[in-house]
């Protein structure tokens, strides 16, 4: 009932997650594009303080839009503030983090086979690692490097490679994916709670004040905003990340991951000055070759099977997979499952029958073959000769006798 439970947990959490995360993300894509998309206002607008205006139209009626240099004549009785879009996706990604891989840690973020560390471990230096790098990169932003971009950008990637290396070799690949993310969520959300509200809030007084606005205010909360929007597209790969094994679980799963954030970030430098109407297709086409390049290196090996013999041989590797199968997988995916986590079979995948397992075979082939991600941390000790004869099964067509 524990187990059933948190599911129900996880499926409400990760529900919030999803629907705030798009409204978050859809509201930083969209304000991006207004803010690149501004043209010159008339003259009678300029005289008004207005920086730039944008007419647009959407669903069924037109919209003008304009930005003031700092202040307009005279505020609006309502203003309309977006932060809470922010704190709910982080909020809902920390309760999510914690009910998967915190509670679950034993069976989502400690891998054996990496680090032979406890629960308690593993969960006090994960939050080390988050709020850790929320500080360096606070103290960072907030010194004199931080004023110049290049350097700021030249140390940010040097700490994720080191910050994705260490994670990459204290946790299961997933644990390690998912944690790199939180820590972008986390310097992206506390962009937002740290130095964009605050800026607009400074704004707002000095104009209730009738002062003039300091245009540093604003001009670091544009920075601040602009460092969220390269962060959004790594970020949307690591939510889903856990579905493609190929680069959590793979050997080299560290280097993937920023090679990766490296291909998402610059396809999002493209669309930012496309906005701008500076056109750099370039920018796009590599971000397309460097993935096919990555997919290419990455193409699991094609073992070398053996497809000729007799009847008795192929009847015989197919007792040898099926056996393989009930022993390794069956405790989860089965209608019976008996592991003490999975209780219901994962993703609906049933591995009881020939005729199921004949079903399956691609998905085996990708998750216990093509790469290690099967049996979940290997808990069930699946061994490499025991992949080689279902790979061998599969090969010859996954006969059923």
């Amino acid at each position: 009932m524990e187990s059933y439970i948190i599911e129900w947990f996880s499926l409400i959490f990760r529900w919030l997650h999803v629907i705030t995360g798009i409204a978050w993300i859809g509201a930083s894509f969209y304000f991006v594009w207004l803010d690149n998309s501004l043209q010159n206002p008339p003259q009678w607008k300029a005289e008004k303080g207005i920086k730039g205006d944008l007419w647009s139209i959407h669903g069924g009626g037109i919209y003008e839009v304009a930005k003031y240099q700092l202040s307009p004549e005279e505020m609006p009785t309502t203003l309309h503030w977006f932060k809470w879009e922010a704190y709910s996706t982080w909020l809902t990604g920390m309760v999510l983090l914690s009910i998967i891989y915190y509670l679950g840690a034993d069976s989502y973020l400690i891998d054996k086979r990496i680090a032979d560390i406890t629960q308690f471990q593993a969960i006090t230096m994960g939050l080390g690692f988050i709020f850790g790098s929320w500080v360096l990169y606070e103290l960072l932003c907030s010194s004199p490097l931080g004023k110049n971009s290049y350097v700021i950008a030249g140390i940010l990637t040097l700490a994720a490679i080191a910050i994705s290396y260490a994670l990459a070799h204290l946790y299961s690949g997933r644990g390690a994916y998912i944690h790199f993310g939180a820590i972008i969520g986390t310097l992206m959300a506390g962009n937002v709670f740290r130095v964009i509200m605050p800026s607009q809030r400074a704004l707002l007084a000095a104009i209730e004040k009738g002062e003039s606005p300091d245009p540093k205010w604003g001009a670091k909360a544009k920075l601040h905003s602009t460092h969220n929007t390269y962060l959004t597209l790594p970020l949307i790969f690591i939510m889903i990340s856990n579905h493609y094994p190929m680069t959590y679980a793979h050997e080299f799963n560290w280097i993937i991951l920023l090679v990766i954030v490296a291909i998402t970030a610059l396809a999002r430098q493209y669309f930012v000055l496309e906005h701008k109407k500076i056109h750099k297709p370039s920018l796009l086409i590599i971000s397309a070759l460097a993935t096919f390049a990555l997919a290419y290196l990455l193409a699991p090996n094609k073992p070398t099977v053996n497809l000729q013999g007799d009847a008795q041989q192929n009847v015989n590797v197919t007792a040898e997979a099926k056996a393989i199968i009930v022993e390794r997988c069956g405790t989860c995916h089965s209608a019976n499952a008996s592991d003490e986590v999975f209780t219901i079979a994962p993703g609906g995948v049933e591995l009881d029958t020939l005729q199921q397992m004949k079903q399956w075979a691609p998905r085996i082939q990708a998750r216990a073959i093509d790469s290690n991600d099967m049996p979940f941390l290997n808990k069930t000790a699946m061994t490499e000769e025991e992949r080689a004869t279902l790979a061998r099964w599969i090969a010859q067509g996954a006969p059923q006798s």
